[in-house]
């Protein structure tokens, strides 16, 4: 896929999604790496990818985060997605084996490596506790146990005051993918809210499983599905949007639309019949391969 490895991406998100100047900011802190930024005024967060040859992506992850703690204050967030701190989470994914393991397949060393340092660096440099996920435990137990049963993997005991702690990690790729719905069949959002939330929350119990975490979450038309396509190779985005679909149908709702958060791979693009793309808020230039290429291979004389 790409020539010169060892690749990789880091998808950082943040708790920031409405303030654009300061999302700016942060993101123009990583450089030539930021391959993506996706924000999101209710969850009130941000997702910024960055790429490219593993140390690069490394620095850039540190310089964006370091200006995220020194930006945010957790203090005064409100958002309905669950946030551990400022700056939420730190993965990093190895590239390109990440279209090939399946989720409990073993990651790259390097990736690990990569995670760990940056855990003690964001505890040493910036005072952040950071707790580790991916071989050892995965993110839902970082958000269940942290502070309670589960201590800091590296930085201080307690929580920074103003930026919380993090969860740093190493997986392979991951699809964010969310259906938007309406509390009737109205899809201009009118409908009762109170029951697509009802209704959110009933499908996400119904569709999860080891390869999908899913949350039913408000929004400001009505209410969200949010997924995690943890293996993208064995569920796509056009399944959970026909499941969702077809549920909220059964109990007096509709889609209004999709949305992708960051990127996705080509593989799993290519799996989604074309016509379907713009249905599913999907596209060629969306992949993390296009992007990629763009950033570190472009045509001569670019």
């Amino acid at each position: 896929m790409f020539n010169g490895g060892p690749f990789a991406e880091c998808v950082i998100n943040i708790s920031e999604g409405r303030d654009h100047q300061i999302i700016e900011a942060i993101g123009d802190a990583a450089g030539v790496a930021l391959l993506d930024v996706h924000s999101d005024p209710d969850h009130h967060r941000s997702v910024l990818t960055v790429g490219g040859p593993l140390d690069v992506v490394e620095d850039a992850a540190r310089r964006l985060v370091a200006v995220a703690v020194d930006s945010i204050d957790l203090r005064s967030h409100a958002g309905v997605h669950p946030r551990l701190g400022s700056v939420d989470v730190v993965p990093f994914v190895p590239l390109p084996d990440t279209v090939g393991p399946t989720p409990s397949g073993p990651l790259r060393p390097d990736v690990v490596g990569a995670r760990d340092r940056f855990a003690e660096w964001a505890g040493d440099r910036l005072a952040v506790p950071c707790f580790l996920y991916g071989p050892e435990r995965s993110l839902p137990e970082v958000r269940r146990s942290a502070f309670r049963t589960l201590q800091p993997d590296a930085g201080p005991r307690q929580p920074h005051p103003t930026a919380g702690a993090t969860a740093v990690g190493a997986r392979p790729v991951l699809v964010a993918f969310n259906v938007w719905l309406a509390g009737g069949d109205d899809r201009s959002g009118a409908g009762d809210p109170d029951h697509a939330l009802s209704v959110a929350r009933s499908l996400a119990v119904g569709l999860r499983s080891p390869s999908v975490r899913a949350l039913g979450l408000p929004a400001r038309a009505g209410a969200q599905v949010s997924f995690n396509l943890l293996d993208p190779g064995s569920v796509s985005p056009a399944h959970l949007y026909d499941a969702v679909a077809m549920g909220a149908e059964s109990h007096g709702c509709s889609v209004l639309r999709a949305e992708l958060v960051g990127l996705l791979p080509a593989a799993t693009l290519e799996q989604i019949p074309r016509h379907r793309w713009p249905e599913l808020d999907l596209a060629a230039e969306r992949t993390i391969e296009s992007r990629m290429e763009a950033t570190w291979h472009p045509p001569s004389g670019a």
